[in-house]
């Protein structure tokens, strides 16, 4: 088993913060970098969200595939339970 040493003395613990506050320097990123992010990254608007809710169609797959996962995770789950049952009986 290996050990750490651990050190209690405050002198020591100040340089090794010292150091180590010194290590990591804040890094700004170029502007052409973040502008291309915020260009790609769009939150669509309430108007659009509420488009989208709307679509009875989507949102009915959207809650059969949640439904079906569900059942899927469940039955999955069910099968386990009864092998590791089975097992610890006998």
């Amino acid at each position: 088993m290996r050990t750490h040493n651990v050190t209690q003395d405050p002198e020591e613990l100040n340089a090794i913060e010292e150091h180590l506050a010194g290590t990591l320097k804040r890094v700004s990123a170029p502007q052409g970098f973040v502008k291309g992010l915020r260009q790609r990254i769009r939150l669509p608007h309430r108007s659009e969200i509420v488009v989208r809710l709307l679509d009875w169609q989507t949102l009915l797959v959207v809650f059969g595939g949640v439904i079906s996962g569900a059942m899927v995770i469940l039955t999955v789950a069910r099968a386990l339970f009864h092998l590791v049952g089975r097992r610890n009986i006998g």
